[in-house]
This record gives C-alpha cells, structure tokens and sequence, in this order.
C-alpha cells in the first residue's frame, strides 16, 4: 500500500511530528490553539482514566510541553479538581506559545522541587515530552525516583519524560506512566523498548492537524499493525488450487536436530502455503517420515541434489537455517537458492553460517534480486553485521534500517520490539506478542510463517511484517505456559480475525 495512505499506522520521530506541527500552523491553525486541544485532551484523557482523583500534580518543563501542562492545569482547576503546578524555571522565561499559556494560568507555580508526589492522587508529567535527547538532570531524576517511590499514577504528555521518542532509550533516569497521551500519531519511542514498557496505555489524540501533512512528510516508520499490509495479504480464491498458493521448502538438519525444520514446515502450511515439503539429508528422512503427514519429504543429501531440485519452478520459497548446522552446507544451499531467484528465508545457522563472509550473502541476494528475509536475533545480527551492532548511539529502529540496506533485503531484528526493515528505509516495530514467545522454537515457526506467506507471492516487507504480526497475535491468543508446537495451530484463528471471519 501507499505509504501516504497509511492512516493510524505512520509513527512520527520528533523532528517528522515538529513538521506537523508547522504545517498545520502554516495552514492557518494557530500553535496556541494546537497546545489548547493538546491539553484538553491530557486532561479529558486523565479524568476518564482516574475518576476519582481530586489532588493534581502537575510538572511543567521549559517548552512547549510545559505549555501543555499549564493548559492541563487550568482545565482541571476549571473542572474543579485541586491542582498544584510545579515548573522547572521561571514562568517568565517562557516564550511563545507556552508562555501564552502559562499566562492565562490561574493559580500559583512552586519550584520542582518544591513538590511531594504522595500529596497528589496523579501527577501530570508535562516536563519534556518526546523531543528529550539527553540524560535528564539530577534535580529532575529525584523527583522522578520520589514520585515512583510514593506509587503515585502518572499521567505523561507525549511520552513520558526521560524515554527518547526517536529511540525508546531511557535517557538516565525517566518516568513511568500508567497513561500516555500523545498527540496526532504514535513516536517510535512509544513502541520501542525501554521507553514502550515506560509508557502504560498509550492514546492517541485528534488536536486539529489533518491527515494529508503525511503527504508531505512522507514517513517511512510504521506500527507493525494489519492496516499497515492488508491489501497485500493472500486470500485463497474461489477457483484456485493448490499450486496457486505456493510451495514452500524447508531444509531440515540431522536426525537430532530435525524438529525445527518440522515446527517451520507447519507453520507455513498453515499460513497458506498450498504445499510444504521438507527437505532432509539420508540421516533424518525416518524420524521426518515418522511425524510429517501433510507435509512432503523429499531427500537432499548435498548441493549437486539441491541444484537438481531447483529444476522445478513451482518450488517458489525456502527457509534455510532452522536446526539445519553450521558451515559449508549452509552457505552452498543458500546460495544455491538465491542463484536460482527462489525467495528465501534465512534464520539461526543460515545466518551464522555467514559470520565469516557476509558480503558473500550480500553480493548474492543483490545479484539474485529475489524476495529474501534474514530474521536474526540480537546475537545473529552480531555475527552479520558487528559494526552495525556495536554503534552505541543507535536505535534498534535504525539499526535493522542500516542492514536492511547493506543487506539488499528484508531484516527481521527479533526481540520484545521487533523491527522489520526493508532496504528502502521502510520500517515497521512491532507490539504484538507475550513474554512466553521466549521460549525454544518459536523463530523457527516465525521463519516458516514468512516463508508461508512468501509462497503465495507477498512482497517480502509485507510478508515479514505480517508474519511478525500474526505470530505474535498467535501467542496472545494461547497465554501462558505456551511453546512452540503450540503456535501453528493457533494460525487460523489469527487468519479468521484478519477475514472478520471470527
């Protein structure tokens, strides 16, 4: 889909959402009146939230995000809620907009410091906002350790102070709010780990400024949301059969290792691969024959059997990686595939088996010009792109981006907050999924939903990103105590919510 018209989907870094804003203003609607929807919004969102509260605290910082507070604080006063504002400086070294606001302010302002969290029912974090890209300072970090530590609910504007909104990067010290509101689109950091797990329940606020500024933002980050590849998700048609929706090859490793080629191969039957054969040296074609039943198995004992197999078109996506071992197999399998433009999912020892050469991948997948998804965890990615993986000062987003373009292909960085990137800097972080996806097996089903989807000809961003998806709503639909035999067979409840089926 066009990435103009991407609706809720659009994540806005910092500097993409101070575009926003003025073009809004550009277009006529004054800044005052964005920050007066922005706090009426904070505020409305905050008495919904916590009915009962009567004692408010509110933090105003130097910016426009403090102009947010003062507009929270008046709204509330106006409601008739007791409301006690506390700045970071003097009201009067405001400017602009924030300081109209802080002037049309009824009550008095303390000091920061001055403030003591157990005294309110909900403190309002309206310090810094989104735009934060340093370590907060000391005075601010203890009010941020004495408000946690009187279990006061914060209510944060934006993103809560101290989590970056470009990264997700706690910057030294931040809070954690049991409800944020932002403004017009959702910020990488608030789905980014740490600051995604800093942030409560996020919502998302209509302050005046219109959807088609993202025509000339033109973002390429996204909430990995079905809205995000729907159009480009297979259905099975009325009038077709088995070879219209693919054939999808797993290699399988040796006989003792074979049961991740298995888990895969299943999970891409029941993505709707119309069929799935399994691939398996001599040594574990019995203990793949004892337990495949509509899965194919078919011997491959070495690269020569492989190149002779790659004869048949109709085989159209492979993972390579799940249980399969490392070394000089591994390389000349992948590479056979990418020579024969086959889409390719490559994971575990796929990837590893390139540590050592992992141009010769790179040169591979751009000489094919074939789907190819390389789904690495934290360690993987490591062993393919160390110096990608050693820069300090980047985000998990860009990084997956920077791989994602030396790569030639789709990057799958796995993890809590997975994030899927495309070489040409489109991005998508996901937030679907459970903490018990931790758990042996689950990213060989991953791999193998992808390839599913793969298959039955998706583009590779899409069906990365769909596959990242629906395994994770798989997991949440099962809860605790899963593992990963368990994920395959909770795919068609997940395909049936995304028909509206359910």
């Amino acid at each position: 889909m066009s990435i103009e018209q991407d609706g809720g989907v659009s994540l806005l870094d910092p500097r993409e959402m101070g575009e926003a804003d003025r073009l809004t203003i550009a277009g006529g609607l004054a800044g005052v009146v964005l920050m007066d929807n922005a706090g009426r919004a904070v505020a409305d969102a905050l008495r919904r939230s916590f009915p009962a509260a009567r004692r408010i605290a509110v933090l105003a910082g130097p910016g426009n995000n403090g102009g947010d507070g003062y507009v929270v604080g008046r709204l509330l006063r106006e409601a008739g809620l007791t409301v006690a504002l506390f700045s970071t400086g003097d009201p009067a070294s405001l400017k602009g907009d924030a300081a109209r606001a802080a002037a049309r302010y009824p009550g008095p302002v303390e000091a920061l410091d001055a403030i003591v969290p157990g005294e309110a029912d909900v403190v309002v974090d309206a310090l810094f906002g989104a735009g934060l890209d340093r370590p907060v300072s000391e005075p601010i970090a203890a009010v941020m350790r004495a408000t946690k530590a009187a279990g006061v609910p914060v209510v944060a504007v934006d993103l809560p102070s101290g989590v970056s909104g470009a990264s997700g990067a706690v910057l030294g010290e931040a809070f954690s709010a049991a409800l944020t509101v932002t403004f017009f689109r959702r910020k990488p950091g608030h789905l980014l780990q740490p600051g995604r797990g800093r942030c409560g329940r996020v919502v998302v606020a209509d302050i005046g400024i219109a959807d088609d500024v993202l025509d000339t933002i033109r973002p390429k980050t996204f909430a990995n949301e079905p809205e995000l590849w729907a159009e480009a998700r297979p259905d099975p048609s009325t009038d077709g059969h088995k070879y219209d929706r693919g054939h999808a090859v797993v290699f399988s490793g040796g006989a003792t290792t074979s049961g991740a080629a298995r888990l895969a191969a299943m999970a891409a039957l029941r993505a709707g691969a119309g069929l799935v054969t399994v691939f398996a040296p001599p040594s574990a074609l019995m203990v793949n024959a004892a337990h495949l039943t509509a899965i194919m198995l078919k011997r491959c004992s070495d690269a020569s059997a492989l190149q002779a197999a790659l004869e048949d078109a109709r085989l159209s996506a492979f993972v390579l990686g799940p249980g399969f071992g490392l070394g000089e197999p591994a390389r000349d399998y992948a590479l056979a595939v990418l020579s024969a433009r086959r889409a390719l999912v490559l994971d575990a020892d796929g990837i590893t088996a390139f540590a050592e050469a992992p141009e010769t991948l790179f040169a591979a997948i751009r000489a094919a010009g074939s789907p190819v998804v390389l789904t690495p965890h934290q360690g993987e990615f490591a062993r393919l792109f160390p110096d990608i993986a050693a820069e300090g000062n980047s985000s998990k987003l860009e990084k997956a981006r920077q791989a994602a373009e030396r790569a030639g292909c789709v990057v799958v960085l796995k993890g809590a907050d997975t994030v899927i990137a495309a070489p040409d800097g489109r991005a998508a972080i996901n937030a679907t999924g459970t903490p018990y996806l931790a758990t042996a097996g689950s990213g060989d089903v991953l791999s193998g939903v992808i390839a599913g989807l793969l298959a039955q000809k998706t583009p590779a961003f899409e069906a990365a990103a769909a596959g990242v998806w629906m395994h994770g709503r798989a997991a949440e639909l099962f809860g605790p105590g899963l593992i990963a035999e368990d994920l395959p067979g909770l795919l068609p409840k997940v395909l049936a919510e995304l028909s509206g089926a359910t």
